[in-house]
């Protein structure tokens, strides 16, 4: 039977040390860059994770400030019995009233009487086309700055487009909505209503 001599197995013994010891120094070297790689890909989870709820919140932040803001600003007319509603814009030119209802600059905008015209034909927007419709009792509902009263139609007249009085202020508060007339360049239409007051129980 062969037999290995001491110093042969003393130096096979050194020999597997060795490529034991490398082995285990190459997979711990591995272990370590793939546990530093898994550690930093983690990190850049989180961080990603962290920038994208910051983004998120940012972002309904300025959804909420432009929804407020747009609830604050709002300044528009509606009537629901002939289907209108469209916002109010400063002034009655002809550039105003070609996309808004144009507020007469010298009425007020809260108490008092509220002053606006709007083309009714013929025109890229005719807010005002039906408002010939209106009779007494008929609600228009008047919104700015995030606050709305509801008015009742009083008065439905026709008037010399020299007549101004209608636009002089009032103590009860009132709007008043100034149209052309079809045909008639020298008349206006002009419907008025008061603010309806709720009764108290």
């Amino acid at each position: 039977m062969f037999k290995f001599s001491s110093i042969y197995i003393n130096i096979l013994s050194f020999f597997i040390s060795i490529v034991i010891f490398i082995f285990i120094q190459i997979f711990f070297s591995n272990y370590d860059t793939f546990l530093y790689k898994s550690s930093l890909k983690a990190g850049f989870e989180v961080e990603n994770v962290i920038q994208e709820t910051k983004e998120q919140v940012n972002n309904t932040n300025e959804t909420v400030k432009e929804k407020i803001t747009e609830d604050v600003n709002t300044w528009c007319l509606e009537i629901p019995k002939i289907n209108l509603k469209a916002n109010i814009s400063e002034g009655t030119t002809k550039e105003v009233m070609e996309d808004y209802i144009g507020h007469f600059e010298e009425t007020t905008k809260e108490n008092g009487n509220v002053g606006l015209a709007a083309h009714n034909r013929g025109y890229k927007n005719n807010y005002f086309q039906k408002i010939k419709q209106l009779k007494e009792g008929d609600s228009i509902f008047y919104t700015y700055k995030g606050e709305t009263k509801e008015y009742l139609v009083t008065k439905h007249v026709i008037i010399k487009d020299t007549d101004w009085t209608y636009l002089e202020n009032t103590k009860k508060n009132t709007i008043t909505l100034i149209t052309c007339v079809e045909n008639e360049p020298e008349y206006r239409r002009c419907i008025q209503g008061e603010e309806k007051i709720e009764s108290e129980e």
